[in-house]
């Protein structure tokens, strides 16, 4: 055997050695480096959540001018192809459950916590997550069974993610759970492209007829939100979201430097995002479908997110007028249900200290209302925080 074999061998078998540290049940000590940033970007995405948009909208009521009226469009979804800034928050949360995920799971096995005790917390947690779906989209809250929506909202899309991506961290060695990963986006390229319906031709779909969103209509019947965002097969884009959260969770835990860890997240970050470019000529950019080059190429920017905030606040510690994202940070699941069951309780709130200045503000009234709205919640989410009260699934 040559030297030149033995060296690629040696590498390939450093590789693999390098990746099996990563196995969330490997005893290994890892890096301890506290990641503030993971906590600030989950605040980022929070506070866009939580009335941001709607805050950023109101500025074209005022302005009416080019810039204003690009921050209006970015700040609500693209109708069917293509890309607005307000369709990363979603995905970005999932990405986040990712890196959470490995982080809570290696602290519990550390910690001596069983199978048993994994799988009832995972169980909890999808459950408990599904019915706040359901409250918060589904309609559960109307107590009619005719008007509630079975499979309609985040919550329940980070719940199935977070079901498939603890399979794979618990079960399948990291080079595996990549393989596997890519398994999910092909798998789910294959039912899009070569199962045509609705009289569209092979390797096309469109908003109304396509086999995700006939799958569900054929799966939830009545149960169906009766929209053109799809589900059930889509959760195997969602699983593929959360799995690249997983893969940057163990990018930070790693005892590499924290210069290249931001290398890599760059370098990640950028070569998904190049690759969903190249793919969206074939598979199209789609969030309502979350195709697999939407599923890169906002998984791309995710890690682009992680990289700057990681870079600013844990490498340069530029931490001043970060802590109120962190707050929203660190009650997220809360801070989500609490926005979208009462965010008309909240501008109502705020709307005692503005409405008598109505006249005089005029346009400025959404954007207030809704900046009010998001205090009034922020307020509460503050104290939590400064009280140790946290929220957790």
């Amino acid at each position: 055997m040559s030297q030149t074999t033995l060296t690629k061998e040696s590498r390939i078998n450093d590789f693999l050695n390098q990746l099996k540290v990563f196995q969330v049940r490997n005893p290994t000590n890892l890096s301890s480096e506290r990641v503030i940033s993971v906590d600030a970007l989950r605040g980022f995405d929070m506070f866009w959540i939580m009335g941001g948009d709607m805050l950023f909208q109101g500025l074209d009521n005022v302005f009416h001018n080019k810039i204003t009226a690009f921050l209006k469009i970015q700040t609500d979804h693209v109708e069917w192809l293509g890309f607005h800034f307000y369709d990363i928050i979603m995905p970005l949360f999932l990405f986040l459950v990712g890196i959470s995920l490995v982080f809570s799971t290696r602290k519990r096995i550390s910690k001596g916590a069983s199978d048993k005790s994994l799988w009832m917390h995972t169980i909890k947690r999808i459950f408990i997550l599904w019915i706040l779906g359901m409250a918060v989209q589904g309609n559960l809250l109307t107590y009619d069974i005719n008007q509630i929506r079975l499979y309609s909202n985040t919550l329940q899309a980070i719940a199935v993610g977070y079901l498939v991506s603890t399979i794979f961290v618990l079960y399948l060695p990291v080079l595996y759970q990549l393989f596997a990963t890519l398994g999910l986006l092909l798998s789910y390229w294959a039912i899009l492209v070569l199962i045509p319906v609705g009289g569209n031709a092979l390797g096309t779909f469109t908003m109304s007829s396509n086999a995700a969103l006939s799958f569900d209509h054929w799966v939830l019947g009545s149960f169906h939100d009766g929209l053109q965002y799809t589900w059930i097969l889509t959760s195997l884009g969602f699983s593929a979201t959360v799995m690249l959260g997983v893969f940057c969770g163990y990018l930070l835990q790693s005892n590499e430097d924290q210069t290249k860890k931001l290398r890599n997240f760059v370098l990640l970050g950028a070569g998904l995002i190049v690759i969903a470019l190249i793919w969206d000529q074939w598979h199209p950019i789609i969030k309502k479908v979350w195709t697999g080059s939407f599923t890169l190429f906002a998984g791309g920017i995710s890690i682009l997110m992680l990289a700057f905030f990681y870079l600013i606040i844990d490498i340069l510690k530029i931490q001043v007028g970060t802590k109120w994202l962190i707050i929203l940070g660190s009650n997220a699941i809360f801070g989500y249900v609490a926005w979208h069951l009462l965010e008309p309780g909240f501008v109502t709130i705020a709307a005692v200290f503005i409405d008598g200045l109505k006249p005089a503000i005029n346009d400025w009234y959404q954007t207030l209302s809704y900046f009010g709205g998001f205090m009034v919640i922020f307020l509460l989410m503050r104290y939590m925080y400064y009280n140790k009260t946290f929220i957790k699934v």
